[in-house]
């Protein structure tokens, strides 16, 4: 096998119906159910401009730094519901650009996620598709390889594998792996009812903070009724 310059077709695909439930959720909530050990680092962040949570399945993309020839071969792959999650980006060079944007949202992918720049900002002003990049950089990128794609990554702090269900919103990005998605399902849901409700309180001026001084108590704070010196 050519280890490093490899396409495999085929990747796990997690029900389609769990992936579209996942996209009613905000990022925030799940990434508590997951006792907030899932998140992307905050080096990747939304640069255009989407309505609702980004919800979709991990087409991966092992990139030389700064070489974008695989990233087109996965965009060619790639089908409905996927999200392009790009690694090996490099400061100084863009790994996408408009003509990449454009073609992912004309075969309707959920969105991409690079770990590194990208460049065209201006036509992501209004874009509907849901692009996370590190920043801007007119810099090209070559095209000459090698890389691998569906196999695992490491896309800005998480790991991923093909097939994950990613979530994005203007928080960022989250890492569901396929096999926890089912049985994370119910603790997602319930952790986003109960933020919910709690930030319904919050607009009505409502807050509960007494759990504060019950965290200090158990961990046994010693609160000294005067200064320090």
């Amino acid at each position: 096998m050519s280890v490093g310059f490899r396409i495999f077709t085929q990747r796990p695909l997690p029900d389609p119906e769990l992936v579209r439930a996942y996209g009613a959720f905000a990022t925030a909530p799940v990434a508590d159910a997951m006792h907030r050990m899932c998140a992307m680092t905050p080096d990747v962040r939304l640069l255009s401009d989407p309505v609702g949570t980004m919800s979709g399945v991990a087409l991966t993309v092992k990139a030389r730094p700064g070489d974008s020839l695989m990233i087109h071969k996965a965009l060619n792959m790639a089908e409905e519901g996927d999200v392009l999650i790009v690694s090996g980006g490099e400061s100084g060079r863009s790994l996408m650009g408009e003509l990449m944007f454009r073609y992912a949202a004309s075969k309707r992918l959920a969105g991409i996620v690079v770990d590194g720049p990208i460049r065209d900002a201006d036509c992501l002003r209004g874009f509907p598709l849901p692009v996370y990049a590190s920043g801007f950089t007119p810099g090209g990128p070559y095209r000459e390889g090698p890389g691998e794609i569906n196999v695992p990554v490491v896309c800005c702090g998480q790991s991923v594998e093909p097939g994950d269900i990613i979530l994005g919103d203007r928080d960022g990005v989250i890492v569901i792996p396929s096999g926890d998605a089912a049985s994370l399902y119910d603790a997602a849901r319930q952790s986003h009812e109960r933020d919910l409700a709690k930030t319904e309180n919050a607009r009505r001026g409502l807050f509960d903070r007494g759990w504060v001084d019950g965290a200090l108590e158990r961990k046994g704070c010693e609160i000294v009724e005067g200064p320090w010196r």
